[in-house]
């Protein structure tokens, strides 16, 4: 594909699940699809979950379903570490400048993974949120698209150690590249910017990055995943032991004028169904979950109602006040309001998951006409520009099935733009 035609090209913004679709969608439909990631690889959060809630299937299967749609059509071109700098122009002709960030290993990588034993450089595994270490050459993860080792050029030690280049028999590391640009021409643009866990560090009254056994929901899913951090083990950060009762805390920051207004509306379901991690691995652990309100609409509904049925689960209405260590040292209290019993509750736990909520990530991008966004920074359903949409959690917190959806119809809108209302001929 050229990449370069004014009409019936679309520009997404964003390689997470509703990027794609939007991509893979628009492409079905004849139109040519240029997918832009700022990550070196695909798959956005999606990628990083263990389980999808209500059937409790993990992602792999149909994330690597889109991946073949991405590798086998022909008019998909994805760009992976690259942003959009601007887009300028109008709609049917809109001039893109993507910024590009070099990679350091090219397309003769065949993952064969020679490289990594003699990296001499560790660094903070981003994928697994810090809890474990890669080389400075790395494979984000096992699934990744694409399939290529990349190289984190902040800690590399480049042509001084060279190492990864001497055992690479591919040709395929190539230290020292530049950053560059290109500027492309689209019709439309989709904008697929995904989400961001909300900073739990700012919740001052929560422990978080004050106690190592106080963790985020997205913590939660790396610990449960077989390729995470602990080989699927759910265990506690600070000495490594099983867990025998774990606290799960709901609107963590959320619906807080202090830090985060608005309700994600998924959170309370990602915690009933890590409730099920924890069951599943310590069939005699108790877990409490400390909430304001329980949102679980339509056929979620039965997901909650079978959680709330188990005799080890407990349900506990109220805001939690503060989390602190016990005097023992070894365990936390977690203080919050009783609501339906009345008083004051202090829970003393092993392990304490915080669902915080989520925040629309940055888009760094100039636009013709400035983005409009709603009091909680999401993009609007319409914009002031033609020609451009918002798609998933760009827009508005969802989960993963209504992303799919949401991307679907953006795709249409793009598709309409770019051809004045149906697919190319």
């Amino acid at each position: 594909m050229s990449g370069n035609g004014t009409k019936g090209t679309i520009l997404v913004v964003g390689g997470g699940i509703s990027g794609i679709t939007a991509a893979v969608e628009a492409s079905e439909a004849g139109c040519e699809v240029v997918l832009v990631e700022k990550n070196p690889y695909v798959g956005g959060r999606v990628a990083q979950m263990y389980q999808y809630f209500p059937k409790l299937c993990p992602p792999a299967c149909g994330m690597e379903i889109n991946y073949r749609r991405l590798r086998t059509s022909g008019l998909i071109r994805t760009v992976t570490m690259a942003e959009v700098a601007s887009i300028a122009g109008e709609p049917g002709n809109y001039r893109v400048t993507i910024a590009h960030q070099p990679r350091g290993v090219n397309e003769k990588c065949t993952v064969c993974g020679a490289c990594v034993p003699v990296c001499p450089v560790e660094r903070p595994n981003d994928f697994n949120w810090g809890m474990d270490t890669t080389k400075a050459i790395y494979l984000p993860f096992e699934t990744a698209h694409p399939q290529q080792y990349v190289i984190d050029a902040a800690v590399c030690a480049g042509a001084s150690c060279n190492k990864c280049v001497e055992a690479c028999t591919y040709g395929a590391i190539e230290l020292g590249g530049k950053s560059r640009t290109e500027e492309i021409h689209v019709g439309a643009v989709v904008f697929a910017t995904g989400w961001d866990p909300y900073d739990a560090a700012k919740i001052t009254n929560l422990g978080f990055g004050v106690y190592p056994d106080v963790i985020t929901n997205v913590m939660m899913e790396r610990l449960a995943a077989l390729a995470g951090p602990t080989g699927g083990r759910i265990i506690r950060p600070s000495d490594g032991k099983g867990i025998e009762s774990v606290a799960f805390v709901q609107c963590a920051g959320s619906r807080d004028e202090n830090y985060l207004s608005h309700c994600s509306g998924v959170c309370c379901l990602a915690s009933l169904k890590q409730a099920t991690y924890i069951r599943e691995q310590y069939p005699d652990a108790r877990v409490y979950i400390f909430y304001i309100d329980v949102r679980a609409p339509g056929r979620l509904e039965d997901f909650y109602a079978a959680r709330q049925a188990d005799e080890k689960i407990s349900l506990i209405k109220g805001k939690v006040a503060r989390i602190e260590q016990d005097p023992s040292g070894s365990k936390l209290t977690v203080e919050a309001e009783d609501v339906l019993g009345g008083g004051i509750v202090r829970q003393t736990v092993d392990l304490v998951v915080l669902a915080t909520g989520m925040v629309p990530s940055k888009i760094g991008a100039s636009v013709p006409k400035e983005l409009l966004k709603d009091e909680h920074g999401f993009l609007t359903p319409e914009q002031a520009q033609p020609g451009i949409a918002a798609a998933g959690c760009a827009k508005r917190p969802v989960d993963v099935a209504a992303c799919v959806r949401d991307a679907t119809g953006a795709a249409l809108k793009a598709l309409q733009s770019c051809t004045g209302g149906g697919p190319r001929e």
